[in-house]
Order: structure tokens, then sequence, then C-alpha cells
């Protein structure tokens, strides 16, 4: 079954799954419901349109980890200091601010592939290209400094081999060593691995999530060569 790669790189990228309340979190790499939703972005599914959503949802995703990032921690306030009072939206005057902490990863670059079938890949392609909503790797404010769409980018081999063999997406720095293997995240179907709730289990408008198991693994470098296809 062909595989569809995306790019995922930007300055600041943020994958939580855990996220309540102030406290925002991302995990190491994208989740399934962050590329699910920038997917149906893309394709302006609305978040109440479970029938379009669902076969994106059957895909089985896999997560190359092209350049790791780094972890880091914002601090944000909202309302007023001690001394001083807002207006709430109902009129009423409050002296109470909102400390509000966001984490996110910064300068990391992701190669995410899923497998399905041709006709459902190319429809997604075609909306990378020409998407009906704006994209975001995770949260509004955090847009690729790349497409996401890779000429090529859908390939008639399985995820792994296409994860496995497709080029290095990022460019060389002058003090940067280019690694021996890079991590690779593939779901599993044995239940190994680790467990991640973001599989979609319902529209984006009712919000429920289910149970999945992704197994990591070291893979080496990828030799040059743009086209896996046999």
């Amino acid at each position: 079954m062909p595989t569809i790669l995306l790019r995922l790189i930007g300055p600041l990228q943020s994958w939580g799954t855990t996220s309540r309340f102030n406290e925002r979190d991302t995990g190491k790499e994208p989740s399934k419901s962050g590329v699910i939703g920038l997917l149906a972005a893309a394709r302006g599914i609305d978040r109440g349109n479970w029938d379009d959503l669902e076969p994106m949802v059957r895909m089985p995703m896999g997560v190359r980890h092209d350049r790791a990032g780094i972890p880091r921690r914002e601090y944000q306030t909202a309302g007023c200091n001690k001394d001083d009072t807002v207006i709430k939206a109902d009129g009423t005057r409050s002296k109470d601010g909102v400390v509000s902490t966001r984490h996110y990863l910064a300068d990391s670059a992701f190669l995410v592939g899923m497998e399905g079938n041709r006709e459902l890949l190319d429809k997604i392609q075609a909306s990378l290209q020409n998407p009906v909503w704006p994209l975001s790797l995770g949260r509004k404010s955090y847009v690729p400094s790349e497409p996401i769409w890779l000429d090529d980018g859908i390939q008639d081999v399985s995820l792994k081999e296409a994860l496995s063999l497709w080029p290095w997406i990022v460019t060389k720095r002058s003090r940067e060593n280019v690694p021996d293997r890079l991590l690779l995240s593939s779901e599993s179907f044995d239940g190994s691995g680790s467990f991640r709730m973001d599989q979609p289990l319902s529209s984006f408008a009712e919000r429920k999530f289910g149970g999945r198991y992704v197994q990591s693994e070291w893979i080496p470098f990828p030799a040059e060569g743009r086209d896996v296809s046999p």
C-alpha cells in the first residue's frame, strides 16, 4: 500500500496529548491527533464531520526524527497584577491574573508518513498544496517554515520503507555532525511499545480519543537519492 510523506519543519512545534486547563504539554514528536487535524484543515473538513475524517484516522502513522529539537517552556500571563483589576466578560471586576505554562519544541524537523489507499493519498497531497484553511504545527501560531507536501511525496512502498529511505529533510549546519542513525517511531499492533492517547475516535467537535501503541527504533541514516519508489 502506498505511503504519503509529510515534512514538518518550523521554529516552534507543539504536539500535546495530555493538556489540561492552563498547562499545555507537548510530546517529543507529532501526535496522531495533531497530524490528522492538520490534514483536516488542509482538506477543509469541518470539526463536526466524522465521515470524511474517519478514513484518515484509520491510516497507520510513522514519524522519523530528523532533528529532535529542544524542549522549551513558555511562561504566559493574562489578566493583571495584584494591584490592578480587569473587567471580565460579564462586566464584573477581577483581581485574578491567569498564568498559563506552554511547552513546545524549538528547531525540530520530522518526516511523517501515513499509509493508505492511493485515491485518498492523492486527495491529501492535492489539498496540502492548496489548503482550505491555514496549516500549523500543533498550535495556530506555530506555522511551518517549509511546505508540508513533498515533490513525489506519495511513494509506492510500505510506511517503514518510505521513512527509512527518504533523504534527510534538513540541511547540515556548519558545526553540526551528520547523524549515523535516526529515530523512527511507528504504530505497533501487538501491544508493544509506549501507550499514547491520541487516536481520534470521533469528530474534533466531540473530542473523543483512544489509545494506541508506538514503538521506536533506530534506523541507519538514509543514503542519498530522491525517489524511493521501486
